[in-house]
């Protein structure tokens, strides 16, 4: 038989707003901000009131700590699902203001009018018509007598029974007595159980992932101030999006600005680079992975809990340093010279536009590396190159693109056991050798996915060697990308189409070269073996119908520096199946080039 691993008690929601305002339970902020709108809470207020169920809370009580003094501590109850709901409640019934999710201090203010039953979020309108209550927290305060209430709403609406109203207020202070059950899951069950069970419950399906776990576990501790470290990284991540939002952090949490963390992370708002957005995800696995050598978030959480993975005991003691090491991990993340060097060297491999990088994982996991790199105090520049050189590589392979927590996890410990330069030049000779040029990335290549990694290491590529744009004379593709340049079929997309063939086909990234638009327009629908003679052409007669080029030899460096086959300038130009294996080669060996000198 199956050990039952929770339990289920109903309690009544004034047990429960009492719980958290004496922190018996602890909110998390897993969601961080109040994301409801108002017309939820005042759903959520007509469903008590209706005696409607309202759904379960969850709660994962925190293990017992053992204390440095040899006693122990029992653990607070962490309320993993149902904290919009309970915020709903204490903002309506209590009118304590919330943090919305332009992390702004607000009241939420809902109506009742006790002749119709109905709630409404309160307006104006609504405060200025007798016959509605404005804000039913009135009803829920202590101070409030009901029978003055009454008498008073009664007074203002001639007409109503005085009776009647008064059994209508007296069944809306009753809500408070609804019960909400709350599954307390068992304190010894992993990460994964108390996710599946959450999705098994939550009848939105949401996934909470490890990070989300980890920043429960930050929020609720003060004593080692979690809860500004949480603060910390929700604003670093929220500012390199929204500078403008530095200012409602100094308007609305001047706790937060006196405390150590603001001056760190200030500087953040002065940046206008969106290369490496991070997030809170981000944030918590590059600290934690450099820090601690690990690349499992679910070790966190354990490892905030105070688990002694030798003893499976949890003690303060290492509770306590997780917590600073954490804080060191954050720290070194959002630090101006190692932020600005990690995006520097980003674009100096040629990844200057956001679009480019889509495996925001190998961005993370470089950035360990230069972390790592900087603790073993390898020289500027060799540490730079190595950052680059195994970030392409991973984007290449697609090394974090799977399973990424496991191969976090055994890189680090690779890289603590043998060292950043060691590990690293043996796993990209393993990854990289001449036959993945050669044979593997042309095969990889045959793609129609404009976002594939492969063709954004192409224009990359292209940035980085300064290349022209196709048939371009002066202008690099940099500055195309740079200003939203066309991505232009060799092969024009309507040829091709007119001959039956699928979108899949005709875009394939083998086709694709970055061109001036109105060297695009020009070309139109042109069979290839019409524009290319008329490129050949015009650097015989001088008319340069295509681009500025008029020299065969400028014409044939252009080709070289984006990848056309040589015999495109035959009498007849090749298939298009043969043109795209031809130019897949050239592309594969132009990204060797690449990478090769970074």
């Amino acid at each position: 038989m199956a050990t039952q691993r929770y339990s289920v008690t109903p309690h009544p929601i004034q047990t429960l707003l009492t719980w958290v305002q004496s922190n018996e339970i602890a909110i998390p902020e897993i969601q961080r901000p109040f994301v409801w709108d108002a017309t939820k809470v005042r759903n959520l207020l007509d469903s008590l009131y209706q005696g409607y169920p309202v759904g379960y809370l969850i709660a994962w009580r925190n293990p017992t700590i053992k204390l440095k003094d040899g006693t122990s501590s029992a653990g607070k109850r962490i309320l993993i699902d149902g904290q919009q709901r309970v915020t709903a409640l204490m903002a309506s019934l209590l009118g304590i203001e919330v943090l919305n999710d332009d992390y702004e201090n607000v009241q939420i203010r809902i109506a009742f009018n006790p002749q119709e039953e109905v709630f409404e979020v309160s307006n104006p309108a609504i405060r200025k018509n007798v016959i509605w209550i404005p804000d039913v927290s009135a009803v829920f305060n202590p101070q409030t007598k009901i029978f003055d209430l009454v008498k008073n709403y009664c007074e203002a609406n001639p007409g109503s029974n005085q009776e009647t109203i008064f059994s209508v207020i007296e069944k809306l202070k009753g809500i408070i007595h609804n019960h909400v059950g709350i599954i307390e899951l068992a304190e010894d069950l992993d990460i994964e159980t108390v996710t599946e069970i959450f999705i098994r419950v939550n009848s939105a399906g949401a996934q909470l992932s490890q990070a989300d776990f980890a920043m429960s576990k930050i929020a609720v501790n003060e004593v080692y101030g979690g809860n500004l470290l949480r603060k910390a990284i929700d604003y670093f991540c929220h500012l390199a999006v929204s500078p403008e939002f530095i200012n409602k952090i100094k308007k609305n949490d001047t706790k937060f600005v006196e405390s150590e963390f603001y001056d760190k992370i200030k500087w953040i708002a002065d940046v206008n680079d969106d290369i490496y957005d991070p997030t809170y995800t981000d944030m918590l696995r590059v600290a934690f992975t450099s820090e601690f050598g690990r690349g499992k978030l679910q070790d966190l959480v354990a490892l905030l809990s105070g688990r002694n993975f030798e003893t499976k005991q949890y003690e303060d003691v290492i509770a306590e340093e997780s917590f600073k090491k954490l804080k060191d991990g954050i720290l070194a993340f959002a630090n101006k010279t190692h932020f600005d060097r990690i995006t520097m060297i980003l674009r100096s491999a040629g990844f200057i536009l956001s679009h480019l990088i889509v495996g925001r994982n190998a961005v993370n996991f470089a950035y360990v590396m230069y972390l790592r790199g900087r603790a073993e105090q390898l020289p500027a520049a060799d540490l730079e190159k190595i950052v680059r050189r195994w970030f392409v590589m991973s984007i290449l392979t697609g090394r974090y693109s799977g399973s990424s927590e496991s191969q976090f996890d055994f890189d680090i410990r690779q890289i603590t056991s043998r060292g950043v330069m060691d590990y690293c030049h043996s796993v990209i000779a393993n990854e990289l050798p001449e036959t993945f040029w050669t044979g593997m990335l042309p095969q990889f290549m045959d793609t129609s996915s404009i976002n594939s990694p492969y063709f954004n290491c192409y224009q990359a590529a292209q940035i980085n060697l300064g290349d022209k744009g196709f048939l371009s004379r002066d202008i690099k593709v940099m500055d195309l990308l740079l200003n939203r340049a066309d991505i232009h079929h060799v092969y024009p997309k309507k040829f091709l189409k007119d001959q039956g063939l699928s979108k899949s086909v005709y875009n394939q990234i083998g086709n694709y070269v970055i061109a001036q638009s109105e060297i695009n327009i020009s070309i139109g629908a042109k069979n290839p073996n019409v524009y290319f003679k008329e490129i050949i052409a015009q650097c015989e007669n001088g008319n340069g119908k295509y681009g500025g080029i008029t020299n065969k030899e400028e014409l044939l460096s252009n080709f070289k520096m984006n990848c056309i086959p040589l015999s495109m300038l035959n009498e007849i130009t090749p298939t298009f199946d043969e043109f795209l294996c031809e130019r897949r080669e050239l592309m594969s060996l132009k990204i060797k080039e690449w990478f090769e000198k970074l």
